[in-house]
């Protein structure tokens, strides 16, 4: 079949951390009523899996045509459970619990997972005091940790760093984090909802009986990492032909760039690699050899792995997120090289541990 821009339906959650930030800040349509906390605007994940809602497989799952295509999708050479990335427009009003994420080691050892969750958020907006909870501070002992969690008392053990709009943040599974109030963030990670808190509360907000408190502190304590300290950086930039490109974040299983369009963009089909596209700017147009797609503000679609040659035309200041499963030396490492980043930066973006 002639491959074209895969554009989903997005998944709603209703979390105690969020308000209206999504569909008031950056333009989301038919988003419902109440509580926005998050949207999953590409998603494979059992229930949550977007549904095709244009062109010649509408109506379908993204899960069943990643399956029943997976290299045509995915990439050559691909194969697996699932589409490999999933983004969300995640709205933080409020705090986030402290939580973490399995690794892929322990997803396999615990709960008989495919893979963990790494994941990097992208800083959207920021009130001018708006900062994150990162990592375990060095020298903090188990004890130390528990006291704090039951006092609430997460600085005394986990390092805060301010964040402002364009910074990214890496955050492997196994590390302790938290962020909010006062943000708004796009967030790129591996197909995966596993997380464990050490909030006296749930997600909603409900109450935990003491039994549960304790139990949702030793499960964290027990998949918790220390070897890495995430923290905010602005990425690194490459110009071409009146175009930005900024690498926020890169890592075996995502890499996230912003680009900020003033003139058409190029995408080499010869890749043939997954590539996601969500707008946070004016319009643009993506073309194909099938045919051409507009993609409006707050909407993202899926540039199969088989699609071939794309343009991306703005209408005013294109201004789009792109992810994708990189080759660490082709997509990230070479071409910022070349641009003049040592490699102490190239590996703050995620590849190496930050310390």
């Amino acid at each position: 079949m002639q491959w074209y821009p895969l554009k989903l339906s997005y998944h709603v959650r209703t979390y105690a951390f969020g308000e209206r930030l999504i569909p008031e800040r950056i333009g989301k349509q038919g988003a419902p009523d109440g509580v926005v906390a998050e949207t999953w605007e590409f998603s494979c994940l059992d229930e949550t899996t977007g549904t095709i809602i244009n062109g010649p497989l509408e109506g379908q799952s993204l899960h069943d045509v990643t399956m029943a295509h997976p290299e045509e999708v995915v990439g050559q050479g691909r194969s697996g459970p699932h589409f490999p990335m999933l983004g969300k427009f995640l709205d933080a009003s409020h705090m986030l619990p402290v939580h973490l994420h399995a690794d892929d080691e322990t997803a396999a050892r615990v709960y008989g997972a495919p893979n963990g969750k790494t994941e990097a958020w992208h800083i959207l907006w920021a009130a001018p005091d708006a900062s994150i909870l990162a990592g375990v501070k060095d020298g903090v002992t188990r004890d130390q940790l528990v006291a704090a969690f039951k006092r609430q008392d997460y600085d005394s053990v986990m390092p805060r760093y301010p964040i402002k709009a364009g910074d990214t943040v890496y955050v492997p599974g196994g590390i302790l984090h938290s962020f909010g109030p006062d943000s708004l963030i796009f967030e790129i990670q591996q197909t995966s909802d596993l997380g464990q808190h050490v909030m006296p509360v749930d997600l909603y907000g409900n109450l935990l009986t003491p039994e549960q408190w304790d139990e949702g502190i030793e499960k964290t304590l027990a998949e918790l990492k220390t070897d890495y300290f995430p923290r905010p950086h602005s990425g690194c930039s490459i110009t071409r032909e009146g175009n930005k490109y900024s690498i926020g974040a890169a890592g075996p299983h995502f890499a996230l760039e912003r680009w900020k369009l003033g003139n058409a963009h190029f995408e080499d089909g010869r890749y043939q690699r997954a590539l996601t596209l969500t707008n946070v700017g004016d319009p643009v147009t993506v073309k194909h050899d099938g045919g051409e797609e507009p993609l409006q503000r707050a909407e993202s679609c899926i540039l199969p792995a088989a699609i071939g040659d794309v343009v991306i035309e703005p209408t005013g200041e294109g201004d789009l997120i792109a992810c994708y499963v990189p080759d660490m030396v082709r997509d990230i490492s070479s071409r910022l090289l070349a641009e003049g980043y040592d490699r102490d930066r190239i590996e703050a973006l995620g590849i190496a541990a930050g310390r």
